[in-house]
């Protein structure tokens, strides 16, 4: 599979890169930084996977609940006839609407920790109505493209960085930052209804997407008219309420329907715990790639190269600093976080670099990490066209941010 091939280079262009700053530049620190880093890395994806196995537990639970209670049903009556033109392949009232619909749902939200676990549920499912196993079903691609795409309404933890670093107003890019996610997210879905031959204009899925942009601009709206606190304030409450309600929601259709809510939350949360071991493996491989590929200096000669690029053409190259967030972002979130806060730090949270480079941290998903553990919780092999569709989703809303960053900001 194409992610097979893209691994090692990360490892080949690293290793070539770091052999010519050690013979001609003399740098004799790049190789043993890269060590380093392997051993970092590996370390860092276990630390994940560990504790990631609690909270996939407490969801997987309250999910295996939700499931037995009858939310499945009451899920698909409310999206089936859009879900089901976009997941022909999903039976009617099968349990992975469920889980996908909860995984978008937190997404939206910026709630990443309680996204995973409903998104490797949702894998385990589609794969059971996967044929080939070994390769990745239209309805999987379908999923992970979108969820690649990165929807977020609520950016609240790239906020409260910003809040952290000192901006005036850590607030500013709450709406170019939903723009730019919104447009990823439509040219993803354009893509991949392109290559599964799935009509947008069909009169269902339309009203579909025009009701939920009516309702994503409505959100923004409210939430742009509020003051900096009170906008995180209102956006924490907003979405600690939802989940809260979630959770008591199913407890009392399972009380309803009398099924043994301890003895069956137990059971789904051994399930997370399963899961969360089986990832490992994924996580370390995909992470220690990623680590050898940014200290080599290889992202930073290919940023250089970039900006030299624009630079004969006579195009503003003010964007040119920010990029290396955009460029880290599909590879580890917590590199673009560290990114976008060096960023911001030499040439200060309010600046125009800054608040681009937030933007890019917030209007794409970590589209390697994903596929990789992903796909690799439910052994397949071949991703097909997944990583190319998440891909052009990425670029698209780097696009998107970049014109809405000049449009805001310069």
């Amino acid at each position: 599979m194409i992610l097979n091939y893209i691994w090692v280079s990360f490892f080949l262009i690293a290793f070539v890169v770091s052999l010519v700053k050690l013979i001609f530049f003399q740098d004799v620190e790049v190789f043993p930084h890269m060590l380093q880093s392997t051993f970092d890395m590996a370390k860092t994806g276990f630390e994940i996977s560990i504790a990631l196995t609690g909270v996939m537990s407490l969801w997987l639970g309250l999910m295996k609940i939700g499931e037995r209670a009858g939310i499945v049903p009451i899920l698909s009556k409310l999206v089936g006839p859009f879900f089901s033109r976009l997941f022909p392949e999903v039976p009617k009232d099968h349990p992975a609407t469920g889980s996908i619909i909860m995984n978008f749902s937190a997404n939206i939200l910026g709630l990443d920790n309680a996204a995973t676990p409903l998104g490797l549920k949702a894998m385990k499912e589609l794969q059971e109505l996967n044929p080939n196993k070994d390769t990745a079903s239209n309805a999987q691609i379908m999923f992970l493209v979108l969820n690649t795409s990165g929807l977020t309404v609520i950016p609240l933890s790239i906020i409260a960085d910003r809040a952290t670093l000192g901006a005036v107003n850590p607030t500013s890019i709450f709406i170019p930052t939903l723009i730019a996610t919104f447009c990823s997210t439509i040219v993803g879905l354009i893509y991949l209804s392109i290559k599964q031959r799935i009509n947008l204009l069909e009169p269902v899925v339309l009203a579909y997407l025009v009701g939920l942009s009516t309702i994503v601009w409505a959100g923004v709206s409210y939430f742009a008219s509020l003051p900096q606190e009170e906008l995180q304030r209102q956006s924490t409450l907003f979405t600690s309420v939802i989940i809260i309600t979630i959770i008591v929601s199913f407890l009392l259709l399972g009380l309803r329907r009398r099924i043994p809510l301890f003895e069956t939350f137990v059971e789904g949360a051994k399930e997370g715990f399963e899961t969360s071991i089986k990832i490992i493996p994924f996580l370390i491989a995909i992470l220690v790639g990623i680590g050898l590929f940014r200290t080599s200096g290889a992202l930073t000669y290919i940023i250089q190269g970039i900006a030299w690029v624009f630079g004969l053409m006579n195009i503003n190259t003010d964007f040119v600093e920010a990029l290396p967030v955009a460029f880290l972002k599909p590879l580890s979130g917590q590199a673009a976080r560290g990114m976008m806060i060096e960023v911001s730090k030499s040439v200060g949270p309010d600046s125009f670099v800054a608040n681009l480079a937030a933007i890019f941290r917030g209007c794409a998903e970590t589209t390697f990490y994903i596929l990789a553990v992903y796909f690799g919780s439910v052994s397949v092999r071949k991703t097909r066209y997944a990583l190319t569709g998440g891909l052009i989703a990425d670029v698209a809303g780097i696009i998107a941010a970049i014109f809405v960053g000049y449009m805001f900001f310069h």
